[in-house]
């Protein structure tokens, strides 16, 4: 079968950095589903993963989580799906990725396709929405108020992928008050179409901007990205007994100066389930089946912002340097195969 993968961790502008291969076609076995990839869709995680800083090992790998597919063979314990059934899931971290023309994966994480989405736009939701989805209900536990503080969020970096789901969940699921951070014009009505009531600009210091709406000091925040910059800003704006939830990779983080405000910290990682088999693992399926409810109801839509092109080495080597550029809006997807 058709793959893309790499053999050792280059720099994306090196001609080895993503190469095309050609692998045995796994079979499904226990509770795994063997998926025909459609399309992909492409994460910070691809790309550090990619350039070891996330270390998975040496040899030949395969990266590439989010998917949308058809089921081709459903293993013996399997009882959600069955070959023919369209479906999208954020695969595990540490088995072979998406960037193939079939993958396995255990039925428990695999959500149903929406049915008024294609292949492509579907690819776009499913590790961004289990990540705001467990950052705001599981982690900060949204629908419990933080006792004086403003019903209100503030998503920095509302208009990445994370982010962009985050603030449609916020908006459609919650009465909270929602505040986006994005610093161009055309990421500010990206967030604003989105949902957002409020957008702020994260080049400039939040506490005074947020201040400024008149709403009071948030009770939440969601830090995506650069949460190190961001860090003393949200403690001067966030109220006491706030809660803060992470999902970036700071390189050691003081938290200290949250003590004073006892303010909760709170980490998201969507493959933590996976990794560590947790007997609620299959809150995951759960959850992208609701998404694709909410989408066919149109209470939220894709992220998509662009289809690069078919999923091969070279398209999935533009992928990864607009990701590193940072300069993404929404989510980046690759459909088909050549």
């Amino acid at each position: 079968m058709r793959a893309v993968g790499y053999r050792q961790s280059l720099p994306i502008a090196d001609p080895a950095s993503l190469v095309d291969l050609d692998l045995p076609r796994p079979a499904a076995a226990g509770r795994d589903l063997l998926v025909r990839v459609e399309a992909v869709s492409v994460n910070p995680v691809d790309t550090k993963v990619r350039s070891g800083a996330i270390p998975l090992g040496e040899g030949t790998r395969v990266l590439g989580w989010d998917a949308a597919g058809t089921v081709v063979e459903a293993g013996p314990e399997a009882t959600r799906f069955k070959a023919g059934d369209a479906v999208f899931y954020a695969g595990e971290l540490t088995r072979p990725g998406t960037n193939a023309e079939f993958h396995l994966v255990d039925e428990r994480i695999v959500g149903r396709k929406p049915e008024s989405l294609g292949f492509a736009e579907a690819a776009a939701l499913p590790l961004t929405a289990i990540t705001a989805w467990e950052a705001l209900f599981d982690r900060l536990d949204v629908h419990r108020p933080v006792p004086g503080a403003a019903p209100a969020v503030l998503i920095v970096g509302g208009a990445g992928g994370v982010g962009s789901v985050a603030v449609q969940l916020a908006r459609r699921l919650t009465g909270l008050a929602v505040i986006a951070t994005a610093s161009r014009p055309e990421t500010r009505s990206w967030a604003e179409d989105l949902g957002a009531h409020h957008v702020v600009d994260h080049a400039e210091p939040l506490a005074a901007q947020v201040e400024a709406l008149g709403l009071g000091a948030p009770g939440f925040v969601f830090c995506t990205t650069h949460t190190l910059q961001h860090l003393p800003e949200i403690v001067k704006l966030i109220a006491p007994q706030g809660r803060l939830c992470v999902i970036d990779d700071p390189a050691s983080l003081d938290v200290m100066p949250l003590k004073l405000k006892s303010v909760s910290l709170h980490w998201e990682l969507m493959y933590t389930r996976s990794l560590f088999g947790t007997a609620d693992m299959g809150q995951q399926g759960a959850l992208l089946d609701e998404v694709s409810r909410l989408v066919d109801a149109g209470e939220i839509r894709t992220t998509l912002s662009d289809v690069l092109g078919p999923i091969d080495a070279a398209t999935l080597k533009r992928a990864h340097a607009l990701i590193e550029g940072g300069k993404a809006k929404g989510k980046v997807v690759l459909e088909g195969w050549r």
